[in-house]
């Protein structure tokens, strides 16, 4: 009998198709980005003034923001700071697993392409004894659910 209830988001697993990542570098606490749209475009018809038609054009995805706890020497960062610093890009495939209790795979998201458009560090401040976190905003050109 299948499970009726909905799955947790709490438990996933993220890999990166990329040489040097260990699997505590491709930990994180929190990954959004799973957004698609159909755009559309109005196209008017000749004669017809009453009203217009809407057509789908193509899909558009948003981007992925992934968050962690700051890890120094990291592969990831590393491929981040490539493409931002130097214009190094190399689109990797991206991998984000929902898992159940029993850590098997409940849904894969494939993140085909994906490049780093921005990297960014929480802030310092001597008041509060948060964590530092890092978080990575990816691009990518679309994504398959399996």
């Amino acid at each position: 009998m299948a499970n009726i209830y909905p799955p947790v988001g709490f438990f996933f697993r993220v890999e990166f198709q990329l040489g040097g990542v260990g699997s505590a570098d491709a930990m994180f606490q929190e990954v959004n980005g799973f957004n698609a749209e159909l755009l559309t475009e109005e196209v008017r018809q000749g004669g017809e003034n009453r009203f217009s038609q809407t057509l789908p054009t193509r899909a558009k995805y948003t981007d992925l923001v992934l968050k962690r706890g700051l890890i120094v020497n990291s592969a990831i960062v590393k491929w981040c700071k490539d493409a931002i610093e130097n214009l190094d890009i190399k689109p990797i495939t991206v991998v984000v697993t929902l898992l159940n209790e029993k850590n098997t795979p409940l849904q894969t998201y494939n993140i085909v392409n994906a490049w780093p458009k921005k990297w960014s560090v929480s802030d310092f401040n001597a008041q509060e004894s948060k964590i530092v976190v890092e978080t990575m905003e990816l691009s990518y050109q679309y994504f398959k659910v399996a």
